[in-house]
């Protein structure tokens, strides 16, 4: 499986960290060009390169690690998502009418198998080793596909989180986000 991030801050970063150190190989992209990703990918290691967008998405589970507002911009124009795994890392500051910034995200980019995911955490739960003496770190999810679900809890759990299934993207999705119960909780499980 390979992978990709649309965005390339704090969180982008974070997670990459994690898939280089599970030994996957990574394409990070943001909206200014690979050329101004030298610095990170060389950071990260051999396992990262830096490209385009479209090159990102083209991954077979994708991390959309944008500020919100960019979130439009950042899904328009992308290849066709043929059921590949879009991984929602984004926080809606905006009161929706309807729906859950997962669902939104979901409509602009029809054809991909959304999963909502490490929105819940500050970026500095997500770098660091979610593995502690007293536990792990919980990682909340949350889809409307069991089998993009599965795929992403396998991979949490590789990377040491401990990862909780919120349920549907708009129920789940209401739980973790801004203002809900389980935005911003940083608790561990014990094993």
């Amino acid at each position: 499986m390979d992978f990709g991030t649309i965005g390339a801050g704090t969180v982008a970063q974070a997670i990459a960290g994690h898939l280089v150190t599970a030994g996957h190989e990574v394409t990070l992209s943001n909206s200014r060009g690979p050329d101004t990703l030298l610095d990170v990918v060389t950071r990260l290691g051999p396992l990262a390169s830096a490209g385009t967008a479209g090159e990102a998405a083209a991954a077979d589970m994708v991390f959309l690690a944008v500020m919100w507002p960019q979130v439009g911009d950042a899904l328009a124009g992308l290849p066709e998502w043929d059921g590949r795994i879009l991984v929602d890392t984004t926080n809606s500051f905006a009161d929706l009418e309807a729906g859950t910034a997962s669902e939104f995200v979901a409509e602009r980019a029809p054809g991909a198998r959304v999963v909502k995911a490490f929105n819940t955490l500050h970026a500095r739960y997500i770098a660091a080793d979610p593995r502690h003496a007293e536990g792990r770190q919980l990682l909340f999810y949350a889809g409307d596909d069991i089998a993009a679900k599965t795929t992403f809890h396998e991979l949490a759990d590789a990377f040491g989180f401990a990862p909780v299934d919120a349920g549907t993207l708009r129920e789940g999705g209401r739980l973790m986000q801004i203002g809900g119960p389980l935005s911003a909780l940083h608790a561990l499980r014990q094993d």
